[in-house]
């Protein structure tokens, strides 16, 4: 915070207070032009990295969160740190504009822009000789995008906008006390340390500036100073408290690897603010050995500066040492001394030196202003040309900077471009990759984040992900079985080994894959959407409804939500709830007004309760959106085959194969229409010909089935059970099969193979009254009575007036000894 030289004494007019006049009115807006032009780019950026926080806590989109933040903020799950401010906003600015990044980075940016004028302000009321420079150079440089063009840094921008207004109200206090003047310096420092508690050296900073004013620090000075440092002990023992409860970390380094640390690391910032180039989101993880020389010469240069500008203030005064000690006092909670999580991937990180690069530049630019006042003015005018190339550099390189926080996939490509080693670049960045389709380039960093990180199971999860993606099940599941090997409750690697076992067809595995997933994390909505679509093919229709509708309830507005609403519908309607059902398929039509489906559920349902006239008019609509489209045309004639309407459904099916001939799945429709009219020729050959296509196995289990069902209506029962035990072959679970199939076999006296057959279908449908009787009379016959009577006087609890069932009953009873 100081210039060349000592500050002017306390009634000079700018050390108390000044006006804005025209000039400088028009430097302010030429300022605020500077800081914003060169963060532009930063307005298309999305989020990245931890801004994940801002989209996947509840706390933050919920009305009732802002009281979770601050008096519950260990229900922000993702964050370590107590410092509701930052959340509060967040909180606020989701209720303004969503999750829409633009919203959050134009504020990121106008707190920019405000940090920048309060720094002129106050470097004008400290008298530092090139006050606009400072502030010009400070607005423009590429050290600060991470700051301003990551969403999540918002703690910075705007712990730092407490912390400059606090220090120039702190002036304005020290130059004419006034009690609400200190209170509100108090706390503005208090809401700065509840952002973020970087900020927790502003108390020192403040002493600093005393004794740069006055050459000592009084006793008056300490005192006044004294609630600010309690608030700032206070807070920070409360953020500490917090934040190891949730992050427990120990580093283990020695307290000469620290001073090594903090030396190195301060000539790396001196170093980055004077030659801002190839800046990282993530620098190297220096090596710190105590027995390394080159390390110690780190110390010794900073150790030797320190001395330089000690001794020599007489002769420069104590400006420059009061700019240097505030970059280092700014700088410490950062330089090693206290354990924090960031230290895991590097010591450095250009954020940590948005206020505290302030000091040196101060100085830098302070020292060369008065320099350039000496010369002649021809001179002078070609210092001014410098000084407007290195803002236009500077500028240049902001611009260009703050492009990496465009996507996910530009951002972690940076970083492994910058520092191959960086620790998890590349597991973070197989997702981003992933999700904009380039697989090929997906597995490659996956494999990569492997070979890396060969004990993280993270790394073996996103592996599993992409194969899933790139459809390759097997190799997927065994890279997801090593991340479940590695650690048994990852939550990601239990849901994606979920999305394999569903997308195998293997749904009862599926099932528990995706509960194992609720159980460690009760608030993921994937799980509960694949849960409930696996259910639903399991024909497990009353569980399914349940998980899809908390799956709505919880992110109504998901990509997916007209897909989970579309069974939902599809739920209730097996389940003979139409009023449900008609809300879910509405839900889904709205969702998405592109898709025909939930206008053919919805036309389906409604002939199904004759209301033929509604019917029609989502038929029509269907047709409007896809004319001549043969999937949407076979969604019509499903919709008219479901509910009766078998001629006009054979018409449609038609209509669908005279555009396709081998749409397989119109030829079965057609078999069924025909098989419904009982024109078993005509419907065994249309469903011949779909069998000679290719066929998903949920498909051709239908195919063998309803072949099987002509056949019967041929009297060729041999031929129709060879179709049945094929549908079974392809879907054990084919219910309908399993009947008729044992109902051939009971014919044939096959009692043992009937009773099998009936007893599967039993396992799949255990309070189904016709199976179980069915069960009861071969059981029956297989002479087997006490467990026919038990078998019908289970029919008779589920239905007590089953008649043949009470017949059977009395009969097995008189008959029993």
């Amino acid at each position: 915070m100081g210039g060349a030289g000592d500050i002017p004494p306390p009634e000079a007019p700018l050390s108390a207070s000044f006006r804005l006049n025209g000039p400088m009115a028009g430097q302010a807006v030429l300022l605020g032009f500077l800081a914003a032009a060169c963060f532009l780019p930063a307005l298309q950026a999305g989020f990245v990295w931890d801004d994940v926080i801002l989209v996947s806590e509840t706390v933050i989109h919920e009305w009732s969160g802002l009281w979770n933040i601050w008096f519950s903020p260990a229900d922000i799950k993702k964050e370590g740190h107590y410092w509701p401010v930052v959340y509060s906003s967040f909180w606020l600015e989701h209720k303004l504009w969503g999750l829409d990044p633009l919203g959050y980075h134009a504020v990121n940016l106008v707190l920019h822009v405000v940090n920048v004028l309060l720094i002129w302000l106050l470097l004008l009321r400290l008298a530092v000789p090139g006050a606009w420079f400072v502030a010009a150079i400070f607005a423009v440089h590429p050290l600060l995008v991470e700051l301003v063009a990551w969403v999540i840094e918002r703690k910075d921008v705007l712990s730092a906008l407490f912390y400059l207004a606090a220090a120039l109200t702190w002036i304005r206090y020290v130059n004419a006390p006034h009690p609400g003047r200190y209170v509100l310096a108090l706390g503005l420092f208090t809401a700065g340390m509840l952002s973020k508690s970087i900020v927790v050296t502003l108390p020192a900073a403040l002493l600093i500036w005393h004794w740069w004013q006055a050459g000592r620090v009084t006793r008056t000075d300490l005192i006044r100073l004294a609630p600010f440092f309690v608030v700032a002990a206070i807070i920070t023992a409360v953020d500490l408290s917090f934040y190891t409860s949730r992050e427990p970390l120990l580093l283990g380094y020695s307290l000469a690897d620290r001073v090594l640390i903090a030396s190195r690391a301060l000539w790396f910032y001196f170093g980055k603010l004077l030659w801002p180039t190839d800046l990282s989101v993530i620098y190297p993880l220096w090596e710190i050995e105590s027995s390394d020389p080159v390390a110690w010469a780190y110390f010794l240069g900073a150790s030797a500066l320190a001395a330089l500008l000690w001794f020599g203030r007489r002769r420069w005064g104590r400006g420059p040492l009061a700019g240097a000690l505030f970059y280092a006092v700014t700088l410490s909670p950062v330089l090693g001394f206290v354990d924090f999580g960031y230290m895991q991937f590097s010591f450095v990180a250009d954020r940590f030196q948005y206020l505290a690069g302030l000091g040196l530049l101060a100085v830098l630019v302070g020292s060369a202003t008065c320099g350039v006042r000496r010369l002649r003015p021809a001179l002078r005018r070609v210092a001014t040309g410098v000084f407007v190339v290195v803002l236009a550099l500077l500028g240049m390189l902001t611009w260009r900077q703050a492009g990496i926080y465009r996507d996910s996939v530009t951002f972690f490509s940076h970083i492994i471009e910058l520092n191959p080693h960086a620790r998890d670049a590349h597991l973070n960045l197989v997702g981003p990759l992933a999700d904009a389709g380039r697989h090929e380039e997906a597995l490659t960093v996956a494999r990569t984040a492997v070979e890396k990180r060969p004990d993280n199971p993270d790394a073996y999860s996103n592996l599993g992900r992409v194969l899933l993606r790139m459809e390759r099940p097997d190799e997927a599941e065994e890279a997801i079985g090593t991340a479940l090997q590695l650690k048994p409750r990852h939550r990601n690697a239990n849901q994606h080994l979920g999305e394999v076992l569903r997308n195998q067809g293997r749904y009862d595995e599926a099932v528990e894959a995706y509960r194992r997933t609720i159980e460690i994390d009760a608030g993921l909505v994937p799980a509960y959407a694949g849960l409930g679509i696996s259910l639903f093919h399991s024909k497990r229709y009353e569980e399914a409804i349940a998980p899809l509708e908390k799956a709505l309830a919880m992110e109504p507005d998901a990509p997916y939500a007209a897909e989970l609403s579309l069974f939902a519908g599809r739920a209730a309607r097996e389940l003979d709830r139409d009023d449900t059902a008609h809300s879910h398929f509405r839900r889904a039509a709205a969702l998405n007004p592109d898709s025909v489906e939930p206008l053919t559920e919805l036309s389906n349902l409604l002939l199904r309760q004759n209301r033929v006239e509604e019917a029609n008019e989502y038929l029509l609509r269907a047709r409007r959106l896809r004319p001549g489209d043969p999937e949407t045309i076979f969604k019509e004639g499903e919709a008219l085959r479901k509910a009766g309407r078998h001629d006009e459904a054979i018409a449609t099916y038609r209509e669908v194969l005279r555009i396709d001939p081998d749409f397989a799945s119109a030829h079965i429709g057609l078999g069924a229409a025909l098989l419904g009219l009982e024109r078993h020729e005509e419907a065994f050959e249309s469903l011949t010909h779909s069998l000679s296509l290719e066929l998903d196995t949920e498909t051709a289990a239908t195919a063998h089935y309803l072949a099987g069902r002509t056949l019967q209506g041929l009297n060729r029962n041999a031929e129709a059970m060879v179709h049945f035990e094929r549908s079974l072959e392809h879907d054990p679970k084919q219910a309908r099969a399993l009947d008729y199939l044992a109902h051939l076999r009971f014919g044939r006296k096959d009692y043992e193979g009937a009773l099998e057959l009936y007893r599967a279908h039993a396992a799949l449908q255990p309070d189904n009254v016709t199976v179980l009787a069915n069960i009861g009379v071969t059981l029956y016959f297989l002479d087997r009575h006490e467990e026919a009577l038990a078998s019908m006087e289970r029919v008779l609890r589920l239905d007590p007036n089953h008649e043949m069932a009470r017949k059977m009953t009395a009969q097995l009873r008189n008959a029993t000894p």
